[in-house]
């Protein structure tokens, strides 16, 4: 029987994808941006004409994906790494960790194997051994290219050496889709997502314009915490007391009794004047929709999330330390870990947001347009890195 890998035809190289999935009890699309992030490179790499078939390979438990992903993309089949070894040409390693000597067997019969990184590299490569936090590692020679998004490119050099091959920028995607779908399901439950909301209008009034301020960074690496927003708020407020009106810090109860944790939180005027409260996990859509009307937020060199276009999408005030979003001039940015600054921004949202609103929605309308995975600019991006990959890989036959 002979079988043909990558096949040519007119020019182009004809493939079938695999992109890997982690499943687990209990999962839910809003644990985390990667559920979502595979969901959209599917629906990208769907629209490119050469591309013959998207399927999931899945190396959890569960064989089933979060019910949000069949509202959103219907029809995606989902397969074990065994199922996938004859129906996928090109496999992209993503948000589940394949098994090596199955990569090997798969480049060994002419497939290739993409290591798609979107996490921050560095910062994944040392956290776990310097803070002793238990992590899967696969083989750094699995593949035959590795991606990123722009938010890592001061990485490549690094990824290079590591993986000892080539590593491309790719494009960063997304679209409101799970958000739509989430706003929806609230609204059944009587709430509603969005700045402009009569219920928001009402309760800013009757704290004289104050915000009530949301942080959601998830504090499980440097990368993302919570503890420059909770100065950054807290400036704001010593300056104008009637900036913040309230103060919700999210997933901090794994840290409520850490001693750090306690001497910041007690050093804050929010908190001594009971204006603050410390929360688990919860998502954007259930929790704005009844609590905030603000987010502020802190990264340290990952300045592209899906928390800020989630933010953006409800028109609320995004308080953010992201170069990329400030290259489109959307949310209140401020530099680095400058918290003055940053609090000084969140005066100026409190002030002029209302007035600012439909300038807001455009500069943010430039970013889901940028982001789009149906934007041109994305497919072809994507479509030019698909076909390079493809080339030189020969006709191979067996038995």
């Amino acid at each position: 029987m002979y079988w043909q890998s990558l096949a040519l035809i007119h020019g182009k190289h004809i493939m079938r994808i695999g992109i890997s999935v982690l499943s687990h009890e209990g999962q839910n699309i809003w644990q985390n941006g990667l559920g979502q992030n595979v969901i959209f490179i599917a629906q990208a790499f769907q629209r490119l004409p050469f591309v013959e078939s998207v399927v999931l390979v899945d190396v959890g438990s569960e064989r089933r994906l979060p019910q949000q992903v069949g509202t959103i993309a219907p029809g995606l089949a989902l397969l074990s790494q065994r199922e996938a070894t004859d129906a996928v040409d090109v496999v992209i390693e993503m948000s589940g960790a394949l098994d090596n000597a199955w990569l090997d067997l798969m480049r060994a019969r002419g497939r290739k194997v993409v290591y798609y990184c979107c996490g921050q590299p560095y910062v994944g490569l040392v956290e776990p051994a310097v803070f002793n936090k238990p992590v899967h590692t696969s083989r750094p020679d699995r593949c035959d290219e590795i991606w990123v998004v722009s938010k890592d490119r001061l990485h490549i050099p690094m990824m290079r050496t590591l993986h000892r091959c080539p590593v491309h920028v790719v494009p960063y995607v997304w679209h409101a889709g799970f958000l739509q779908a989430r706003i929806a399901e609230v609204a059944r439950h009587g709430l509603e997502y969005g700045y402009a909301t009569q219920r928001n209008r009402d309760i800013r009034a009757a704290s004289g314009g104050a915000l009530r301020v949301a942080i959601f960074e998830p504090n499980i690496s440097v990368v993302k915490c919570s503890s420059i927003p909770m100065l950054l708020c807290d400036e704001a407020y010593r300056a104008d007391r009637t900036s913040v009106a309230a103060l919700h810090v999210l997933n901090t109860l794994h840290m409520k009794d850490h001693l750090t944790m306690l001497h910041l939180a007690n050093s804050l005027d929010l908190v001594r004047e009971h204006r603050a409260t410390f929360h688990g996990r919860h998502d954007i859509v259930g929790f704005m929709g009844q609590h905030a009307d603000a987010v502020v937020a802190h990264q340290w060199d990952n300045d592209q999330n899906y928390s800020y276009l989630d933010a953006l999408y409800g028109d609320y005030p995004l308080v953010h330390n992201s170069p990329w979003l400030a290259g489109f001039g959307a949310g209140y940015y401020y530099t680095g870990f400058d918290a003055h600054e940053g609090g000084q921004q969140l005066i100026a949202a409190a002030r002029t947001h209302d007035a600012g609103l439909d300038a807001y929605r455009l500069r943010a309308r430039t970013v889901f347009e940028a982001v789009d995975p149906c934007n041109e600019a994305n497919l072809q991006a994507y479509a030019q890195r698909l076909q390079a990959l493809a080339e030189n890989t020969p006709i191979r036959k067996s038995a």
